[in-house]
């Protein structure tokens, strides 16, 4: 399980399906088993709070990313305006479920998206498209692009340099500048050397 604060009333979590199966629960049982989807959470909310120093209080807003091969992404947001500070044993989870097909990255600095092309290149991975958004960069792979590899595998090797996005190719196609549109890993190990 992987805790990042977004914002002070925002934070996340990714969960790879591996630590879904440790936790006790199936793909399917996110869309079927709502009270054992409600318990997982409240107690991933908590393990957040304890290791994120982020006081649950109020209502929140659990929005559910499931993406195709690296798991799921759980985003917390505190709504603040509807905080009530009477009963501090009380939190009301709002879920919303949502499932991606697509498999993106998103990297902070361009620096650790030439990190990983060298590691991906070394598989023979040289495909995929970057695009530049929010003072981001997003690595786009398609099932071509990664066919022959355990997916499980380069989950692994891609969170170590990067974070699972949500944000969709449509809105990447959008609104977000196009770096690399084909070949991505391969271009970037051919421009820049480490």
């Amino acid at each position: 399980m992987k805790l990042e604060r977004i914002s002070h009333n925002k934070f996340k979590i990714f969960l790879t399906f591996d630590d879904l199966i440790e936790r006790g629960l199936t793909k399917e049982d996110l869309w079927h088993d709502m009270p054992l989807v409600h318990e997982l959470f409240q107690d991933m909310m908590y393990e957040a709070s304890d290791e994120l120093n982020f006081p649950l209080e109020g209502m929140l807003l659990v929005q559910v990313y499931l993406l195709q091969a690296q798991g799921m992404l759980i985003v917390v947001t505190q709504n603040e305006a509807e905080m009530d500070y009477e009963d501090d044993e009380y939190i009301e989870m709002k879920v919303m479920l949502d499932e991606s097909r697509e498999m993106i990255f998103y990297f902070s600095e361009f620096e650790h998206l030439i990190q990983l092309a060298y590691h991906l290149i070394d598989l023979k991975i040289v495909g995929g498209k970057v695009y530049y958004l929010n003072d981001g960069y997003y690595l786009k792979l398609d099932d071509y692009d990664i066919s022959e590899h355990n997916r499980e595998d380069l989950i692994a090797i891609l969170s170590e340099f990067s974070s699972p996005s949500a944000i969709t190719s449509f809105k990447l196609e959008e609104y977000g500048k196009h770096i690399y549109d084909e070949n991505a890993l391969l271009q970037i190990t051919r421009h820049f050397h480490i």
